[in-house]
């Protein structure tokens, strides 16, 4: 199984009808169940992802989630595939969506990501990454203006077009402010390797714009690119599906997810080459930078979300300090959230495994806690169980650290 794949709910037997027979069972080699019963709701669950902690479910019934973001006032807001950013306050999923976007919905486009100004606080600036339908399909990205728990109406600027879209696949989306207070953009390829590859391209990439869309000097083929290319700030990925960026350092991980043979974590670099499509995995090539981190599909099948354990320095509810700096991430597949430690990043360690299947985002919250957002199947298109998706807060109660799992 190469990649997973995204979409929007459907009837089973029209599901059954489009999907493949061969990614449906490749994918079953490797899943545990997609469609067991969800546990009962609404009730904390101690010491089941790892001893001393406790997850506790704040919003379930979520429609085919792709990702998240948290506030600095601790709502969640988590983007639907369909076009709704919904707002999770107070551990309660509110009913009317912040906004809903006319997106295009296919495989793995719609709403995609989400991210919060830095100054989020003062000026509510929400940022979006979605595929437009028209008037060619497309990835976009967009600010609005929070009002409350709504987008303020007739807010929506677009900012920053992508090229036009190949595929249905390999769409990236992750949004991410960086230490440097511009707005990173993680891209696929969209099937077409070579994509990954070309400085006339947005495929592939992790682009690096101004709030307001410009495209900063500093960036690194600013001077051999043009038009809005020279956003490109590093290359050679294919599918960008999640990265984070440490707070108090700026560096950036990236989760590439991979073709036939290897996951990825990859350190962020101006102007890096990550070598997609030719290489993948480990590599001595010097010509491009090789992941800190990698493992084959006897491991997993995809990487998907992703966020180091930096939380505020007054958290409330922070982990030990011994799980400061650490990065998780999580495996679609074997429905893991795993940590590694980016001064040995080769080996990683299972935190745990996620309530229902198919873990897509995570991050780590204002009060200290770590977020997980999980779609409720690993189906590569959807299906039964899309709909039952949750967003899990976990929290430390004591206990000792441990270190079982490593890899």
């Amino acid at each position: 199984m190469s990649h997973f794949r995204l979409s929007r709910p459907r009837p089973v037997a029209l599901l059954l009808a489009g999907a493949t027979a061969c990614a449906r069972v490749a994918l079953a080699a490797v899943t545990t169940a997609t469609s067991a019963a969800p546990p009962p709701l609404r009730t904390p669950f101690p010491d089941r992802i790892r001893l001393g902690f406790v997850e506790t479910v704040i919003a379930d019934s979520l429609d085919s989630p792709v990702s998240m973001a948290t506030a600095p006032d601790g709502r969640v807001f988590v983007c639907e595939q369909g076009g709704r950013l919904r707002v999770v306050r107070n551990d309660a999923l509110l009913a009317r969506p912040f906004v809903t976007l006319p997106v295009g919905v296919g495989e793995e486009e719609g709403l995609l990501g989400v991210a919060f100004d830095p100054g989020f606080e003062s000026n509510h600036r929400v940022y979006v990454c979605y595929t437009a339908a028209t008037p060619t399909r497309h990835n976009r990205i967009a600010r609005l203006t929070a009002s409350g728990d709504t987008a303020r109406a007739g807010s929506e600027v677009a900012i920053f077009e992508l090229d036009d879209n190949t595929d249905h696949v390999h769409v990236g989306g992750a949004l991410r402010f960086g230490r440097d207070g511009k707005l990173y953009a993680g891209t696929g390829e969209n099937g077409v390797g070579e994509l990954s590859q070309s400085l006339r391209s947005t495929h592939g990439k992790l682009l690096r714009i101004e709030p307001d869309g410009r495209i900063p000097s500093d960036n690194p083929f600013y001077g051999t690119a043009s038009g809005r290319h020279r956003a490109i700030w590093a290359r050679g990925l294919r599918n960008a599906f999640a990265f984070d960026i440490e707070p108090g350092t700026g560096r950036i991980f990236i989760d590439d997810v991979g073709g036939d043979a290897f996951e990825e974590v990859n350190e962020g670099q101006a102007g890096a080459n990550y070598g997609w499509p030719m290489a993948e995995g480990p590599s001595e090539s010097p010509r491009i930078r090789a992941p800190i981190h990698s493992y084959g599909h006897d491991a997993g099948c995809a990487i998907t979300g992703g966020a180091f354990y930096a939380p505020p320095s007054r958290a409330r509810a922070a982990f030990p300090p011994e799980w400061r700096g650490r990065y998780f991430y999580e495996e679609y597949c074997r429905n893991e959230i795993r940590w590694i430690d980016p001064a040995a990043p080769a080996r990683y360690t299972v935190f745990g495994t996620t309530l229902v299947p198919g873990p897509v985002d995570l991050r780590v919250g204002p009060d200290g806690c770590l977020y997980y957002l999980a779609r409720g199947n690993s189906s590569p298109v959807g299906g039964e169980g899309t709909s039952r998706g949750l967003v899990v807060r976990v929290s430390y109660r004591g206990g000792p650290p441990g270190r079982d799992g490593q890899r």
